[in-house]
Order: C-alpha cells, then sequence, then structure tokens
C-alpha cells in the first residue's frame, strides 16, 4: 500500500511522527515551511530524523513530483496535523504547494484522502470547508483520540489517534468500545 503523508503547520506533530513510526505501508513525505518549524519546536527534530520512516521525501514547492500527477496512483494521502489554512486551500481547489497539489490529485482521482484537522475551537468557515470537503469524498478526522480505555500517558493519548487512523485506512483494527462484548 502506498500512503502520502502530508505534514502542514498545525501544532500536534507528535501525531505525525507517531504515524509515520506505526504505519507498515510505503509512506512518502511531503512537510511544509511551518511542518517543519513545529517539527523543531515540539519534537526537536528535523525533517531528516523522518528518513527512517519514509520511502522517499519530496518538497512542498515541487509541483513536478509525481505525485502532484493523477497518473501515478496511491492508496490514500493523510494530512497530518493538517492546518485550518491548508484545509481552506484545498476546499477551494488551490493547488500552489505539493501538500495541496496531492490533495486535488486525490479528490480527482477518488484517492482515499484523511485530513486530520489539529484546531480547537473551529470557526464556522473552516466547519464549511471541512463539510465541503466530506461532501467531495475526504475524510474529515480531527485530532480526537478515542479516550474511552482511559489513557495514562501522553504517548498513550497520542497512540490511540494513530491506531483509529490505522483502523480508517484498513491497516489494522483498533479496540473499540466494549468490543469484547461482540466477541
Amino acid at each position: 500500500m502506498k500512503i502520502v503523508v502530508g505534514i502542514t503547520g498545525s501544532s500536534g506533530v507528535v501525531h505525525a511522527v507517531d504515524f509515520l513510526k506505526k504505519c507498515p505501508s510505503d509512506k512518502f513525505l511531503i512537510v511544509s515551511k511551518w511542518g517543519k518549524a513545529l517539527l523543531k519546536d515540539e519534537m526537536n527534530m528535523s525533517e531528516k530524523d523522518l528518513q527512517p520512516y519514509v520511502k522517499r521525501q519530496f518538497q512542498n514547492d515541487d509541483l513536478t513530483a509525481p505525485l502532484a500527477s493523477g497518473s501515478n496512483k496511491f492508496d490514500a494521502y493523510v494530512i497530518i496535523p493538517c492546518s485550518t489554512s491548508t484545509l481552506g486551500k484545498i476546499a477551494s481547489g488551490i493547488g500552489d504547494t505539493l501538500i495541496t497539489r496531492t490533495a486535488q490529485v486525490a479528490l480527482k482521482e477518488r484517492f482515499k484522502l484523511v485530513i486530520c484537522v489539529r484546531e480547537t475551537p473551529i470557526s464556522a468557515i473552516a466547519l464549511e470547508q471541512a463539510a465541503r470537503l466530506s461532501q467531495a469524498g475526504a475524510i474529515i478526522m480531527p485530532v480526537s483520540p478515542p479516550l474511552y480505555f482511559v489513557p495514562k500517558t501522553v504517548e498513550e493519548y497520542v497512540s490511540a489517534f494513530t491506531d483509529k487512523l490505522l483502523g480508517v485506512l484498513g491497516l489494522r483494527e483498533s479496540k473499540g468500545w466494549r468490543a469484547e462484548e461482540l466477541e
């Protein structure tokens, strides 16, 4: 399975790092300028630290990259975390970066697009944009981990969201609420 991962400048890059480490698929990475800043500020990492977890990385300003063309198939595109600015650009059809152009490709080719918005509160404008993208086929997945298993550490909290995301992608079955009652 080929998964494209976009990291934008919204707080919560720990979720992207956890996803990159745990996702078993071939991953192709795009990190925005502000995503790079958050990697440094929040994780004391650079994009080079992510290389062991990806097959290939593309620069966000490279609109000649193979991901910019619908003739190159991928199975899913996950933007994690997704800023509301990126959400707005995608909803408006703006493809001025590789992150937003790849989202256009995913939508037009009907590839799975999962947008992990990390913002709170969310404005009415961003909600309308999210609804518009959902109607176009994107999965809007706010970074909101399930808490019914009562996480005891930040790592468990982050991991719960990653497991849910891997489930949405069909890569893992995540433990559901009171799932044992269905056995």
